[in-house]
């Protein structure tokens, strides 16, 4: 059988959403490597929408996170409640501040945050078939709160955000923007990608030894 990989998103734009060259370079590395994969994100609204023109808040208008998300995934996209961990070999979560604001509120919370538990169900059932899950920029912070305590991730170099998701229980590891972090007792692989990349080029670089390690992985 093909692997087939989903990939979990969060609105479309850095500020609110999916960060796009992420996304982008994720879905390019898994169509370069003959892998299929399936776009997901929670039918849910925003926590806000911003001018990404300015970084400014727009006050009064609201968005929805599945349909911003099909944006990204040229409306080839399905909504996370329908996504089954039997039916994929692995999972990835690109970066973005919706990963903060909309799957989680890391940024409103810090170490205090929750992680819809629509998302928790989701990667329960990966992270229980030790099926390979991949995250970059932000969405590692995440972790601790989804998948448990003491396992190793890299957001790259942040002192704030290390150590939340050392305050949550997880292990955090530095890491340069080329390069990615695997924990390979729970499956789990990271990347600092824009937590840290200048030019597309390194995030790429990052991002797609991540989708080669996932590949690895699921062959295991």
């Amino acid at each position: 059988m093909s692997k087939r990989v989903a990939v979990i998103l969060s609105g479309c734009g850095v500020f609110d959403g999916s960060e796009i060259y992420e996304t982008t370079l994720t879905l390019l590395r898994l169509d370069q490597l003959g892998i299929d994969y399936r776009c997901f994100a929670p039918d849910i609204e925003q926590h806000h929408v911003v001018d990404h023109r300015n970084g400014e808040v727009v006050p009064g208008e609201t968005r929805q996170v599945l349909v911003e998300s099909a944006r990204l995934a040229r409306g080839e996209i399905a909504p996370l409640s329908e996504l089954a961990s039997d039916d994929f070999g692995a999972v990835i979560l690109p970066g973005g501040f919706g990963a903060s604001k909309n799957l989680s509120d890391f940024a409103q919370a810090g170490d205090g945050m929750q992680v819809i538990g629509e998302l928790v169900e989701v990667l329960e059932g990966f992270h229980r078939d030790r099926k390979p899950i991949g995250l970059m920029c932000i969405s590692p912070v995440m972790v601790p709160r989804l998948l448990g305590p003491g396992i190793s991730v890299t957001i790259g170099n942040d002192p704030g955000v290390s150590g939340a998701i050392s305050a949550m229980g997880g292990l955090h590891r530095s890491c340069g923007v080329e390069d990615i972090v695997v924990d390979f007792e729970n499956r789990v692989v990271t990347t600092p990608a824009y937590m840290l990349a200048t030019r597309i080029s390194e995030a790429a670089t990052g991002i797609f030894k991540l989708v080669d390690r996932v590949n690895e992985m699921m062959g295991l």
